[in-house]
């Protein structure tokens, strides 16, 4: 389940992961509450409980909408939090990390003026352009630091950059340990057990400060759900794929912005899922009956 916001309004999609399809939308013309997802889902859940269907799991964001109202009509239901939000929130915290270094570095960057330097000064020019040949690699090879898979060369080239800077080596090896976490090969107490063990590796780097702040939340720990259900996924991509058409869709006539166009829009965006795998068919087989014709 997802929401995307267009303007004014905001819509409400729940996907089915397992055939890719999106069930059910609501179209609101406020910011969505409790209440909205409460009274959307109870639409859904009277026709379920109607075929004799259950909910086996959930996959949201980490919005606060949804945890408190799923305990409620799907009391049963495993809630996974998207691996991918998660994700995003710790390498934003690490990139943040590598900047402030480079800006801590540069107000420690000699000022030289211009021209050639005297023999007094030249050992902070050489100061100066090493310190500025740093901030540089920093800059070039930022995303090193969050990437999931490093060659051997990009490795030694991380090394490199990082000389002098052992918070920085630290925290792509606690990038290392967070990505196994999410590895499908354990289960959710074995993934637990691992996440304590680098919270308490990351207490003890006080330097990095509230950097790694988004280690201690308990997102984190609802996001290894889906390691013990096979059927949960770690990303709704399904709903992530519903929510960037109909953005595509919305850019084309993007001067129209009224309820029901939005209504409608959703709509025919769905008519056309239901038809795909008809349409897929036919894109398949005709070219193979115009072949044997001639």
């Amino acid at each position: 389940m997802d929401e995307v916001y267009d303007g004014p309004f905001c819509v409400l999609v729940l996907v089915d992961n397992r055939s890719f399809k999106r069930l059910a939308c609501r179209v609101l013309e406020h910011d969505p509450e409790k209440e909205d997802v409460r009274a959307f889902l109870s639409d859904i859940k009277r026709h379920l409980d109607a075929r004799g269907l259950t909910v086996r799991g959930v996959t949201t964001d980490g919005s606060n909408l949804y945890p408190d109202v799923l305990k409620t009509m799907f009391p049963d239901a495993a809630h996974q939090i998207w691996q991918f939000h998660v994700l995003k929130k710790i390498t934003k915290a690490v990139l943040d990390a590598v900047a402030k270094v480079r800006k801590t570095l540069r107000a420690q960057q000699p000022a030289i003026g211009k021209g050639r330097p005297s023999p007094a000064r030249r050992h902070q020019a050489r100061k100066s352009k090493r310190i500025q040949r740093k901030i540089a690699d920093l800059f070039e090879h930022r995303h090193r630091f969050v990437q999931h898979r490093l060659t051997d060369t990009q490795r030694r080239t991380l090394h490199r950059i990082t000389a002098g800077l052992p918070h920085l080596r630290a925290l792509r090896q606690i990038m290392d340990q967070v990505y196994r976490l999410f590895d499908r090969r354990c289960r959710t107490d074995t993934a637990l057990e691992k996440l304590a063990r680098l919270q308490r590796r990351a207490r003890r780097f006080t330097r990095l400060g509230r950097t790694l702040n988004p280690l201690f939340s308990a997102t984190l720990q609802q996001a290894l759900t889906f390691l013990d259900d096979s059927l949960l996924p770690a990303t709704s991509n399904a709903a992530e794929r519903a929510n960037r058409r109909f953005r595509k869709t919305q850019r084309s006539v993007y001067s129209v912005r009224t309820a029901p166009h939005v209504r409608g829009r959703v709509a025919m965006d769905m008519e056309r899922d239901r038809h795909a795998s008809a349409r897929a068919t036919t894109l398949h087989t005709l070219p193979r009956t115009r072949t044997k014709r001639e």
